[in-house]
């Protein structure tokens, strides 16, 4: 049997959702490229497209929005505890926590479609109550005439965002609703080929994306733009790290062998908001560390991914870095809850083996002879 650490190019499952050409640089949302979605369509399109399999028409579009807004809801109980919850608390903790709670109080029957709608919409009143609340502000109420993103940035800010603000966040949550099987998305299969029920698999995902490894770059790059202070200190602060076998946050994946074409859309937007919001020599440091990064990783196959950006980007929005992960898992809950409903279609319990390395036949030795 053949040891495969990772489980890396080990497929559990076949999907219509998402294709990604790792050496090409190519991303693919059920057949549509990720350029068009990000150029021509919003959050609310782009999601109905990951949950139902097509773009949909104006109606259908217009009946989602009105679910969206039916569901920016939370329990009494909810709120309660996001107002006594601990302020210091890491915020996925305080989201995974939220969600299960969700699934507790929910006892609706119904469609698993429905369910996942449903959590999409509350998990940005989740995110917005908690930080206004920790930093001791009111929270504000859903606003019925925005957007999904629009309401977001205006639950978490207090006020109404910009046009850049707006197509800024539908953007960067379209570039993270989901990423193919990723460690979160496996995670969330493994608990419903269980037949367990939604809310505890989007808690997987939750937990899974908690980790370092796999949702906290983008916060690591953003560090690491203002460590470096300054456009002129870029040469420097890259040749100290390398030489000294130091990572350059932002860069590198584990599928794309070239620059993400994500990151190549975002680094884009990066520029539009730092210059709205008075942080152009933020964005002046991250474009200088892409040109040299690029210049001396490229050889490898390492470019920057979509952390390298995004950083950028929520901090602008108005995100605490401590943040930044909850709203990466806002968005990814669509591709979540939509793997999670493709592979109960022909579900099978995830069972993988492991390599025994120990010992055989050992002889038992009573209590009393131990050393």
């Amino acid at each position: 049997m053949e040891l495969k650490k990772g489980l890396e190019d080990v497929a559990i499952k076949e999907t219509e959702i998402t294709y990604i050409d790792g050496q090409l640089g190519r991303l693919y949302y059920r057949g549509y490229p990720i350029y068009d979605l990000t150029e021509f369509s919003t959050f609310d399109e782009v999601a109905y497209l990951i949950w139902f399999g097509k773009l949909p028409n104006r109606k259908e579009l217009q009946d989602l929005k009105e679910k969206f807004v039916e569901e920016r809801k939370i329990s009494d109980s909810i709120t309660d505890y996001l107002r006594k919850v601990r302020k210091d608390a890491n915020p996925m903790d305080v989201l995974r926590t939220a969600v299960s709670q969700i699934g507790l109080e929910d006892t609706r029957p119904g469609d698993i479609r429905e369910k996942a709608i449903s959590l999409a919409s509350k998990i940005p009143i989740i995110i917005s109550y908690f930080s206004r609340l920790r930093d001791g502000k009111d929270i504000v109420e859903p606003d019925p005439s925005l957007s999904h993103v629009e309401n977001f940035l205006y639950m978490l800010n207090g006020n109404k965002p910009s046009q850049v603000e707006s197509r800024t966040m539908d953007v960067t949550m379209i570039l993270h609703i989901d990423h193919e099987m990723n460690a979160s998305t496996f995670a969330c299969l493994v608990v419903a080929s269980t037949l367990s029920d939604l809310y505890s698999s989007v808690v997987a995902g939750i937990s899974a994306l908690k980790g370092p490894l796999h949702g906290g770059a983008n916060a690591e790059a953003l560090k690491q733009f203002m460590e470096i202070g300054s456009k002129e200190n870029v040469t420097d602060y890259i040749m100290k790290r390398l030489e000294n076998g130091q990572r350059i946050m932002g860069f590198g994946h584990r599928i794309y062998k070239t620059y993400d074409p994500r990151a190549r859309i975002l680094k884009d937007y990066a520029k539009k908001i730092t210059e709205e919001r008075g942080n152009k020599e933020l964005f002046a440091i991250a474009e200088k560390v892409d040109e040299i990064g690029c210049k001396i990783l490229g050889k490898k196959g390492i470019y920057p991914n979509v952390d390298f950006y995004a950083g950028i980007v929520l901090y602008s929005l108005g995100f605490n870095p401590d943040l930044f992960p909850t709203v990466f898992a806002s968005s990814r809950v669509v591709g979540w809850t939509a793997h999670v409903m493709e592979y109960l279609k022909d579900n099978k319990l995830i069972r993988p083996k492991a390599i025994y390395r120990g010992e055989i036949g050992r002889k038992y030795i009573d209590l009393d002879s131990r050393e």
